[in-house]
């Protein structure tokens, strides 16, 4: 047979072969010669039109394939730089409000600095270990020194409630 000749004798595959492929195709997407032979006779065409719709086939279905993994690497990509945007939201956000409190700090600090420094403090007696008339050491009155007030505090939250100045 020449080309021309090979080329008329080929047929069409109508709907119900085409159905019996596509259902061998799903289970396996490679054509194996047994089953190549197989599909052949059970269709009645020549194996080689069997073997070139697989091909087909198998072309069409990677195509399809990278569609479907570009379109989701898409969406992904996508949620991933409105994740993006929400988070440099966020840290703007946090970094206002580190800023915000960092002022807050440093003008309370120079408040306190600036009350240390620049208002009379009241003396006052805190004692650890009793009362200034139960005969306990107090550590302001006795060794006449200015408390810090972070001792002063350490003073006050230290000391029971009996204790307190």
């Amino acid at each position: 047979m020449d080309f021309q000749t090979q080329k008329h004798n080929k047929k069409r595959l109508n709907q119900e072969q085409v159905k019996l492929l596509e259902r061998s195709f799903s289970a396996d997407k490679k054509l194996e010669p047994e089953l190549k032979l197989h599909l052949a006779n059970q269709l009645g065409v020549p194996p080689r039109q069997v073997a070139i719709w697989y091909q087909n086939k198998r072309a069409r279905w990677k195509t399809q394939s990278l569609e479907l993994d570009y379109s989701t690497l898409q969406v992904k990509l996508e949620n991933a730089l409105s994740e993006k945007r929400r988070l440099e939201k966020d840290v703007k956000y946090l970094q206002e409000e580190l800023r915000k409190a960092q002022e807050m700090m440093f003008a309370m600090n120079n408040q306190r600095d600036y009350q240390q420094h620049h208002q009379p403090l009241n003396f006052v007696s805190c004692n650890s270990t009793g009362s200034s008339e139960e005969g306990g050491s107090s550590s302001f009155h006795e060794d006449h020194q200015v408390l810090k007030i972070d001792e002063l505090h350490a003073c006050l939250i230290g000391a029971d409630r009996s204790t307190w100045c």
